[in-house]
């Protein structure tokens, strides 16, 4: 019996921003999975993206790595170009870098506050305006946020739920840009997602997942990039605009 089986993502090219390791890796290899030829942006940890490209090339898929710094526009802007340029097009970006800096309101130092809103809200930007220049009706644009966009239960992080919630305003603004032109943009906010940045062991986590979570465990990156894959794909179409919370109930 023939096999008519066809990767949901065959022939797509996308590019995931910080993908080298945590959730960003999770999603380089499952969209590679679904078919798409993936480009991925990495800053310092090389030995990190080598070892995704192999795991990913071991397993059949085209992946190529390119050293950027996501706070630094031109970089940014010329990754997505080289990544359209490598790949023959683009059709999916996924705008995951992002830096995570907590402290008291009243020390919270003013380079912290900009290399946040850099990273954070400005490369969303800058790398949305970049691709645009080759996304193709049917384009997808997936940014990952944080639930914290809507709740930050603890004292020290409101910067970064503010540069988190400025994304919101970011999307549903866009897709009234993009709608017509057939290209949808939505937002993944994750809860707490067991990576080397925010380990699931550990008295935080413990605290965290007593107090705070209705399911009592932290999800995985293969789980956001299951959802990210769906986003990227045919079926969700008529997704656009949107703050998805994937979180275990933390926002419950």
């Amino acid at each position: 019996m023939k096999n008519n089986f066809v990767p949901l993502l065959k022939s797509k090219r996308a590019l995931v921003t910080g993908g080298s390791r945590g959730i960003g890796a999770a999603i380089v290899r499952r969209l590679a999975e679904a078919g798409a030829d993936v480009a991925f942006t990495y800053v310092k940890s090389l030995a990190q993206a080598e070892t995704l490209v192999a795991s990913v090339r071991a397993g059949g898929g085209r992946v190529l790595a390119i050293q950027s710094d996501s706070a630094d526009a031109a970089a940014l802007q010329a990754a997505v170009d080289h990544a359209a340029r490598e790949l023959g097009g683009l059709d999916i970006l996924v705008n995951n870098a992002g830096v995570f800096l907590m402290g008291p309101a009243d020390t919270f130092s003013l380079a912290d506050f900009d290399r946040t809103i850099a990273v954070n809200v400005r490369a969303v930007f800058v790398a949305t305006q970049a691709a645009l220049r080759h996304l193709p009706a049917g384009g997808r644009i997936i940014n990952i946020s944080s639930c914290n966009a809507d709740r930050m239960p603890v004292a020290g992080g409101g910067v970064y739920a503010m540069s988190k919630a400025a994304l919101q305003g970011l999307v549903q603004g866009f897709a009234r840009d993009l709608g017509p032109r057939g290209i949808t943009i939505n937002n993944v906010q994750p809860g707490p997602v067991d990576t080397d940045m925010n380990p699931a062991s550990g008295d935080f986590a413990a605290v965290l997942i007593k107090q705070f979570m209705a399911i009592p465990r932290y999800g995985t990156g293969a789980e956001i990039a299951e959802f990210v894959t769906f986003l990227s794909g045919p079926h969700a179409s008529y997704i656009t605009g949107a703050n998805l919370t994937i979180d275990g109930g933390f926002s419950a």
